[in-house]
């Protein structure tokens, strides 16, 4: 149809009409310019989710440097498809309670809705939630006081007993974080992070709803045996007999020396309350002592 014809057709049109041929082209030319999302033979989009301080930084490193072609698909954050991609998405998010910087419950459902549809893998790491406590209140401490992001404790506390001297000097402070008083985030306003009992029972949740969950101490045992659960999922062969998978560098059930010098701490530990004991032995790990 010449150009000419085009132009009288369209302006036969009713008003409504031509504002949906509009939209239409709109719509087709936004689309054109979106960039394409990768899918390979069966792949699945792969979320790997965690809390704060709970190794999935570790996991990150692995993928990338372990899973060949499919390594150039990671991404260090979420985005979500309702279809299957061959990306892989990496981030923190909640289940139920909203939380700063930790995506949403809604984006968490989407995601959920997605494994259940069988176009998405989802991978949850996780680790004791007393190291992830004491990881956590050094973190957005040193966030909160010197507007700094480290990836360990180790890079304000050079040793085991300059943390528990931290801890004990700072204990009302550590209290309130783990409390989720607001008062702790009152340098930033209208943000708030998981009390210890909320990111106890996110915890609970995500291991609930996650197909594949790997805890970060079992790295600690036998990486390869741990990432090869992971190589299944992506249906990757590895060979990982050559592989260089290294243990985390984290010391496992750390919090276990800061509550014997730290009497606080200790008693901090024997006074939670019975839900968040009994959330704990459930995901796998014991109050008083190594799982």
């Amino acid at each position: 149809m010449a150009l000419r014809d085009r132009i009288i057709k369209f302006a036969r049109r009713s008003p409504r009409a031509q504002l949906q041929v509009a939209q239409a082209k709109l719509r087709y030319r936004f689309l054109a310019r979106l960039p394409k999302i990768p899918h390979v033979g069966d792949d699945r989009t792969l979320y790997v989710i965690g809390l704060f301080g709970t190794g999935r930084s570790y996991i990150n490193e692995l993928l990338v440097h372990n899973i060949g072609e499919r390594a150039k698909y990671f991404r260090d954050e979420i985005c979500f498809h309702p279809c299957p991609t061959s990306m892989i998405y990496s981030g923190h998010a909640t289940i139920r309670h909203v939380s700063v910087l930790q995506h949403q419950p809604a984006v968490t459902n989407l995601i959920l809705d997605a494994v259940t549809a069988g176009f998405a893998d989802l991978l949850f790491i996780h680790s004791h939630p007393f190291d992830s406590l004491l990881t956590n209140w050094v973190w957005w401490r040193t966030y909160i006081r010197d507007s700094r992001m480290i990836k360990g404790t180790s890079q304000v506390y050079r040793s085991e007993d300059d943390l528990c001297a931290g801890l004990e000097q700072n204990f009302a402070e550590f209290k309130a974080f783990a409390a989720g008083d607001p008062g702790f985030f009152a340098a930033l306003p209208d943000e708030r992070f998981l009390s210890f009992p909320e990111f106890v029972e996110e915890t609970e949740l995500h291991l609930q709803a996650a197909p594949l969950s790997l805890r970060l101490e079992d790295f600690m045992i036998d990486p390869v045996r741990e990432f090869s659960k992971v190589a299944e999922v992506l249906s990757i062969d590895l060979g990982l007999t050559s592989m260089a998978i290294v243990p985390p560098r984290t010391k496992p059930y750390g919090y276990l020396a800061v509550k014997e010098k730290v009497p606080r701490f200790r008693k901090f530990i024997n006074e939670l309350e019975v839900e968040t004991k009994r959330r704990i032995e459930k995901i796998g790990y014991n109050v008083d002592g190594l799982s």
